[in-house]
């Protein structure tokens, strides 16, 4: 029951960052989706963090799920990566989509690679 209560809790944190980054005043004429794609990138980076201090042992599990689980499982957002690469598509942006979705995908691996190798 208390895993549940710290991801509800993280998720909450998660949901919010993301909500507020989501606010910031950004929109490329392209209609690259900046921000969804710097907010996937930030969790992949903060997952890579504690994943690797998780490894270490050098974290408390239920903090390590807080960050993992919730908050980053509230921040990230695979559903709207989904949406808007098929908006792009149906909107006849194809090559902007296609390099959103290698961007994302390369940015989002390197960023998880980046954080653990920061921890060593």
């Amino acid at each position: 029951m208390l895993d549940c209560i710290i991801v509800a809790l993280g998720g909450a944190c998660g949901a919010l960052g993301r909500y507020l980054m989501g606010m910031i005043p950004v929109q490329p004429e392209n209609g690259f989706p900046v921000k969804t794609f710097f907010i996937n990138v930030i969790g992949s980076f903060l997952i890579g963090i504690i994943a690797a201090l998780a490894a270490k042992n050098a974290v408390n599990p239920k903090l390590v799920t807080f960050i993992k689980v919730g908050i980053c499982g509230g921040f990230t957002t695979f559903s709207s990566f989904a949406l808007e690469t098929d908006q792009l598509v149906h909107n006849g942006h194809t090559v902007i989509a296609f390099c959103y979705v290698i961007a994302s995908i390369v940015c989002g691996v390197a960023a998880v690679f980046i954080a653990e190798k920061l921890i060593g």
